[in-house]
């Protein structure tokens, strides 16, 4: 008996293994992921968004799903060849409102929640930017950006623009909301004999009310829980360089009348009200206009009656941001190394303290009307993103979806927090991902990841990718560092700023000290390394790839060769002023410094070079000057241009050719294999 009970524990174990498999680059692609997340004013049911992957339109769709009273959630919104997003209850929690194009650009829609299909709100000829429910219900607030109608010009002189002249203006408009109300399409509608043809017996869509005028552009918004006034945040124009000029002010909803709260000399940005409606929350850089990409903001508290102003969570080194206050204090959720607990101000005090730091990283919150519930979008370092419902004075999670049910049986990605000294002595921390079957007496080729931002951040997690096959490279018998390099967020502001005018050159300092660590332990082999990364990890693996010979491979994304050619054809200038703390013009030498393009002579890496197309923000003569640099140097180099897209590969099809594209350059320079790139039915 006792032999059988062995015979048929091993069966299952064998089986258990077995049943593991590595996924397909597609099936890595096609993970569904949760997303917004909104309760209802009870605190009974959850609402969220849920991305999924349309390969036959080349797209990734979204739509919204509800749990109510905590039960399995079902699929509550179809919008076919669009998406639907944004979910905000209505005040009596009976409706959800949400954006999504029906043919008619994007437009706000209504769901009944207790089942039926979905209505149209407004019918604008441009598309709603957000939108936010009047507390009495009545009504709602909309953005949308006014037309411009070019027409007449382009009829007589073609199509033209002026460099940062040519935009829209947004402005904040109200409409009434009345469920009863039928739509136009439920009665016909004739024109009258008579010579003027008006159409009579007609049911018109309701029409919207302008609340804001000006020339200014209106970028967020919110209304104050009373329903008297709509505090907004508005800058010159809709140009990402005008941020530092965004200011505050407040719109009486009786009156018609806006007054203008919040002006620093730099960005002031409306994060909140005060459940009394007596007070925001705001944060800004005050007069920093030379630093506010990597120092911390600061976080306010204004009266609205009295202009009175307290600075709130003095101490805390991280930017704050996405706040929330209800009657029991102040929420929000922050980055803490590889951590994202939720953290809670004392209104009072302006002291801060952590509230709940489990799940491992928190990233949306939503709390019910009292405060006493709360939905969050979050997850565990073995997790995908899950949404869970808590109570706040018991905050033990409901998990009320199964996202990471869809990796159950994938060989996925083991991750280790590890730290090392860099150069310089600061101290990195990076995620060290291992195969299921790791070995610690073997030596492994290693390829590094390395992440955007600068101010991004790597956790652990299991299965991470976006256009590297990692979990493939694992299960071939590969190390993935990721290091969380100086400028990375969750750090504090002083690490932060290790790279002013030392990008490049301290970045590389991180990821090479972070391979001689791992040669120390022994694990690595040295002769099979590569690294590669996308926007600000392209630019560190060109830099790599020029100023060291270490790597076998390199693979850069949408990476900044030379800061010259970058600074003047990108979309956000300050962002090199702010880190070079100079304009090329002022100061060569720093841009010669940390561009890679300045150690093109000794470069020798194989490298493999990817772009979009249609790049503002890393615009992509970077990665021509570096190809031909490259050749120049008769360096195995090859460019691959992704048709139509921009700074990120945003559709599935382009991004499972990116992923293979990685796939076949690194397994050639690391383990000598030519690929060939699938098609048909292979």
């Amino acid at each position: 008996m006792k032999n059988f009970l062995l015979l048929n524990f091993l069966l299952c174990f064998s089986t258990a293994l077995f049943a593991q498999q590595v996924p397909t680059m597609e099936q890595v692609i096609s993970l569904r992921s949760a997303g917004s997340v909104a309760i209802s004013p009870d605190g009974k049911h959850v609402a969220y968004t849920v991305q999924t992957t349309d390969w036959t339109d080349n797209r990734y769709d979204t739509e919204i799903w509800l749990s109510k009273n905590g039960q399995p959630p079902f699929q509550l919104t179809n919008t076919l060849k669009g998406n639907s997003s944004n979910p905000v209850w209505s005040p009596d929690g009976k409706w959800i409102a949400f954006m999504a194009d029906r043919g008619n650009k994007s437009q706000i829609q209504v769901i009944f929640t207790d089942g039926g299909e979905a209505r149209p709100v407004t019918q604008e000829e441009e598309s709603i930017e957000g939108f936010e429910w009047h507390p009495d219900g009545t009504k709602l607030i909309f953005l949308k950006a006014e037309k411009q109608d070019k027409k007449e010009i382009e009829k007589r002189y073609g199509a033209f623009e002026t460099d940062d002249k040519d935009f829209n203006l947004s402005h904040l408009w109200e409409i009434d909301f009345d469920p009863d109300r039928p739509l136009p399409s439920e009665l016909p509608c004739y024109e009258t004999a008579d010579s003027l043809k008006v159409k009579a017996g007609c049911i018109e869509w309701t029409k919207a009310k302008r609340l804001t005028e000006g020339k200014f552009t209106v970028t967020y918004f919110l209304v104050s829980p009373d329903g008297s006034k709509v505090a907004f945040n508005h800058q010159p124009d809709p140009l990402i360089n005008t941020r530092s000029k965004s200011r505050i002010s407040v719109l009486d909803l009786s009156s018609k009348q806006t007054g203008l709260l919040v002006s620093n000399p730099n960005g002031d940005n409306l994060q909140t009200w005060s459940p009394d409606s007596k007070e925001l929350l705001f944060t800004t850089n005050l007069s920093d206009s030379l630093s506010y990409f990597y120092t911390n903001n600061k976080l306010f508290s204004i009266s609205i009656s009295t202009k009175e102003q307290r600075q709130l969570a003095k101490d805390f080194d991280e930017q704050i941001g996405g706040l929330i206050w209800n009657n029991s204090g102040i929420y929000f959720s922050a980055w803490n190394k590889t951590k994202r607990p939720i953290y809670k101000i004392n209104p009072e005090t302006g002291e801060i303290g952590t509230f709940l730091n489990s799940p491992d990283q928190i990233f949306g919150i939503s709390f019910s009307k009292n405060g006493d519930h709360f939905a969050i979008n979050a997850r565990n370092n073995e997790q995908l993103n899950e949404i869970f419902l808590l109570a706040t004075n018991a905050p033990s999670p409901n998990q009320l979806t199964a996202m990471s049910d869809q990796i159950t049986d994938w060989k996925t990605a083991e991750s280790e927090v590890i730290a090392w000294k860099s150069k310089d002595g600061a101290v990195i921390e990076g995620i060290l991902h291992k195969p299921k079957n790791y070995d610690p007496s073997k030596k492994y080729p290693v390829l590094v990841v390395i992440h955007g931002g600068p101010t991004g951040i790597d956790t652990p997690q299991p299965v991470p990718g976006y256009v590297y096959p990692i979990l493939q490279w694992l299960d071939k018998g590969a190390l993935v560092l990721r290091p969380n390099y100086r400028g990375s967020a969750g750090y504090g502001e002083a690490f932060r700023s290790l790279n002013v005018k030392n990008l490049g050159v301290g970045d590389a300092w991180d990821v090479l000290s972070g391979i001689e660590h791992l040669d120390s332990l022994g694990i690595i082999d040295t002769e099979k390394m590569g690294s590669m990364g996308w926007s600000q990890g392209g630019y560190i693996s060109a830099f790599l790839t020029t100023s060291s010979d270490v790597f076998r491979a390199t693979s850069v994304g949408a990476g900044i060769s030379n800061w010259m050619t970058y600074y003047v054809n990108t979309d956000i200038h300050p962002f090199t002023r702010h880190y070079l703390k100079a304009t090329p013009w002022d100061d060569e030498e720093i841009y010669r410094k940390t561009s890679p393009m300045t150690y093109i002579n000794q470069a020798k890496t194989p490298t493999l070079i990817q772009h979009g197309e249609l790049d503002r923000r890393v615009p992509i003569p970077n990665a021509y000057e570096l190809l031909q640099g490259l050749r120049d140097k008769n360096v195995p180099s090859e460019l691959i241009v992704y048709k139509g897209f921009g700074h990120g590969i945003t559709k599935p099809k382009e991004r499972l050719a990116a992923t293979w594209h990685n796939w076949q350059w690194f397994n050639k320079y690391i383990w000598g294999e030519e690929v060939e790139l699938p098609v048909g039915g292979n």
